[in-house]
This record gives C-alpha cells, sequence and structure tokens, in this order.
C-alpha cells in the first residue's frame, strides 16, 4: 500500500469500487468552454455560460436517468454551478448517490522532438487544484492522454512521456482525496487494422501500469479509461463481437485485476455502436476481473442535444432521449442490451479528426 495515500487510502478504494457497481457508469460532462461551444453551434445556440449551465441541468435533473450512473466527470466551472432554483449541482448529484469527479488536465501540447505527437499539461498546482475540489465535494478526476497510431507512432518517447504525466497525475489525485481516472487514448485517426489497434493499446497499457506502479499508486483506488479496440477510421468496420474479443484480450494482458473497473471512452462510435460493443464485451465468456463500463461524453449527449435545441418547452423530451441512451449503456454493462432503440441521431458518427476536449 502507499504510504502517501494512506489518510485516503480506503475512501478511495471505496469510491473506486463504487463508480464501478456493475450496471452504472459514468456520464462524461466535462467539455471545455470551447468544446462545449462547439456541441451548442452544433444546435445553433450561443456559447455562454447561461446555455451551458441549461444544458447541464437538463442532464443532471433528469429525474430516472440518474440511477444509472454512478458518476459524472465535471468541467471546473460546472462545478460550481447550481440549478435554476438554487441548488449546487454537487448536492443534486449527491442526493442521487452520483459521485462529482472533475477533469483536471489543461488539455494537450505537441510534443517537442515528434512527428505530432501529444504529451498532457496541466501539472502547475495540481495538488492544491485537488485539494480545492475535493472541499468543492469531487471525489474523483479525470485526465487525458493521448497517442495516435502512424508508421512510426506512438514512438517510444510518446509512450513513456504520457504513461509517466498519468502516473504522476494519479498520485497527486490520491494524495489529495480524489480517485484518478486513468486515460490512455489511442486515436482512431487512420486506415489501421484492429490487429495493429490492438497491439498498440497492449503495449501503451503495459507502459502505463509500469509506471504507476513505479509511483506507488494504489491500484485498487483508481479506474481505467481506455479506448476499445477497433480498426483506424478510414479502416471498413468490422462486427462488435471481434472489436470485443480484441479489446478484453488486451485489457487481461495488461491491466491488474487490482483495478475495480474499466470505464471506456466513446472515441467517436456512434451512440448505438459504443453501446453494442460495450454489451458485446460483457457478454464475452472469459474471466474479466474488473467491471466492464462506461464513461461517455458524445455517446450519451447527442440525441439528448439534438431533441433539446436550446429550447424549454423541449426539456422533458431531451431528457427521455437521455435516459434512453443511460438505461441502455446500464444494460450493456451487465451483457443484457438487446438494441434496437437507436433511431435518427444515435446512430450517427461522433468521429471528429484529431480530436480534443
Amino acid at each position: 500500500m502507499s504510504a502517501f495515500v494512506g489518510k485516503y487510502a480506503d475512501e478511495l478504494i471505496k469510491t473506486a469500487k463504487y463508480i464501478a457497481t456493475p450496471g452504472k457508469g459514468i456520464l462524461a460532462a466535462d467539455e471545455s468552454t470551447g468544446t462545449i461551444g462547439k456541441r451548442l453551434s452544433s444546435i445553433n445556440v450561443e456559447n455562454i455560460e447561461s446555455n451551458r449551465q441549461a444544458l447541464r441541468e437538463l442532464l443532471f435533473t433528469s429525474p430516472n436517468a440518474l440511477p444509472y450512473l454512478s458518476g459524472v466527470i465535471l468541467f471546473e466551472e460546472t462545478l460550481y454551478q447550481k440549478t435554476s432554483d438554487g441548488k449546487p449541482f454537487v448536492e443534486v448529484l449527491q442526493e442521487n448517490n452520483v459521485v462529482p469527479g472533475i477533469k483536471v488536465d489543461k488539455g494537450t501540447v505537441e510534443l517537442a522532438g515528434t512527428d505530432g505527437e501529444t504529451t498532457t499539461q496541466g501539472f502547475d498546482s495540481l495538488g492544491a487544484r485537488c485539494q480545492q475540489y475535493y472541499k468543492a465535494g469531487a471525489r474523483f478526476a479525470k485526465w487525458r492522454a493521448v497517442l495516435k497510431i502512424g508508421e512510426t507512432e506512438p514512438s517510444e518517447l510518446s509512450i513513456q512521456q504520457n504513461a509517466q504525466g498519468l502516473a504522476r497525475y494519479a498520485i497527486i489525485c490520491q494524495e489529495n482525496g480524489l480517485v484518478p481516472i486513468v486515460e490512455p487514448e489511442v486515436l482512431t485517426d487512420g486506415s489501421h487494422d484492429i490487429k495493429k489497434c490492438a497491439a498498440v493499446t497492449e503495449t501503451v497499457l503495459a507502459a502505463v501500469y509500469k509506471a504507476l506502479n513505479d509511483h506507488h499508486v494504489l491500484l485498487e483506488g483508481t479506474l481505467l479509461k481506455p479506448n476499445m479496440v477497433t480498426p483506424g477510421s478510414a479502416s471498413p468496420k468490422v462486427a462488435a463481437e471481434v472489436i470485443a474479443e480484441y479489446t478484453v484480450t488486451a485489457l487481461r494482458r495488461t491491466v491488474p485485476p487490482a483495478v475495480p473497473g474499466i470505464v471506456f471512452l466513446s472515441g467517436g462510435q456512434s451512440e448505438e455502436e459504443a453501446t453494442v460493443n460495450l454489451n458485446a464485451m460483457n457478454k464475452l465468456d472469459v474471466l474479466k476481473p474488473w467491471t466492464l463500463s462506461f464513461s461517455f461524453g458524445r455517446a450519451l449527449q447527442q440525441s439528448t442535444l439534438k431533441t433539446w435545441g436550446g429550447k424549454k418547452e423541449n426539456v422533458g423530451k431531451a431528457q427521455e432521449a437521455f435516459l434512453v441512451r443511460c438505461k441502455a449503456n446500464s444494460d450493456a454493462t451487465i451483457g443484457k442490451y438487446t438494441g434496437g432503440t437507436a433511431a435518427g441521431a444515435a446512430t450517427e458518427s461522433l468521429f471528429v479528426s484529431g480530436y480534443k476536449y
């Protein structure tokens, strides 16, 4: 056990285990002000604080959807926002047994000496910020590292820098009471096949867990947020069962059983694809020592956003659309999703090349 997280160890383990409850998952509502602006502009809504607040309130006050969620990742602005009748969002979530989380990284910057590879920034005052976020009610954090597949990518430099960065972030979070979500995202951009993605994902995850170990991170008090193993965005699609097999194999080879839960990012898949792939993984008849769940942003919000359109009178309908996706993904965490609830927006690809939060 890490001596450094001693005073928080029990709480970290309990929180991570709760977030990984089968049947529940995470809503990633941590889009930066710039990114949520893109979402709002897609429905012709102005990117001002009141509109950002209205969208988050719609999600967090969806009456029947919250039982399917164990956590919500917030952006710093959202952590301190309130509902229109004055109740802090953090309290709304806590009262519904949903753990508030916080995005703590400051985005990616180019890694000098590489061909457009990146590293993640945000270490300045990270410990102090974690303390403030803990005081404000956050109990877990998120930090996204990004790796790309190319002819010679990811480079060893990029793999090591991102693994070390994730490990350093993770131990700083744990010292301040926050469960770190470790997110090494291998982007889907490219024309590579699924085998290439599987090989890269395994190499990256192996490096990440070596680094977490070297930094004395308490694995029982962490969660992993990886990409699903898929062919590149410019390659022909494969069946969900194939994605499930390659993904679970990569995880079984690299992720220690001490980790309580793996919460996938959707990585630009359509809402329906992300759900169907998660369901196929949970149906696989092999030993999976961790919960396999979701931490979706776009794949939980797309139909909701389109239905809402920024209009008060559409809030109820938009919340119904949100409930449909939450329920579908909850079913997928236990391999019981039967499909067929998706139409229109839910089947649209959400892929964005070189995606930035």
